[in-house]
């Protein structure tokens, strides 16, 4: 199967999306935090039955989790660090292929890196960039 390659503009016409995706991952992830202790316990008692109130909702944050991720993978984005909210688009630069890279919180994608650099390797976008 062959990765899906953005332009600029592609990409970043997706960043109010993945803002949605990563604002609710945000909020199950604080359900899962505020229901750990709980869930902990549960798991603790789990041979002689177990069990809590708080599974239910536990389960459900992280399956929401996981929809998101899916749905964000399915747009061809791929997902670095879920609580930056750090994304890579795959790009073609010059003939090779590189990532924009894109955290949560910045207004646009002003970024790039190369595909085994990772975050450390990013660099400033200049306005030679073909897209």
């Amino acid at each position: 199967m062959d990765q899906r390659t953005f332009t600029l503009a592609e990409a970043s016409s997706m960043l109010p999306q993945l803002e949605e995706h990563f604002e609710e991952i945000k909020k199950e992830r604080a359900a899962i935090v505020k229901g750990r202790d709980e869930i902990k316990k549960a798991s603790s008692k789990a041979d002689l039955g177990g069990g809590s109130t708080y599974g239910p909702r536990y389960i459900q944050a992280l399956e929401q989790i996981s929809h998101h991720i899916d749905q964000i993978h399915e747009d061809g984005v791929v997902v670095k660090d879920l609580e930056s909210g750090l994304c890579d688009f795959p790009f073609m630069m010059n003939d090779r292929l590189v990532y924009l890279c894109w955290k949560l919180g910045e207004p646009d994608i002003r970024w790039w890196h190369e595909t085994d650099a990772g975050f450390a390797g990013r660099q400033s976008l200049n306005d030679e960039i073909d897209e």
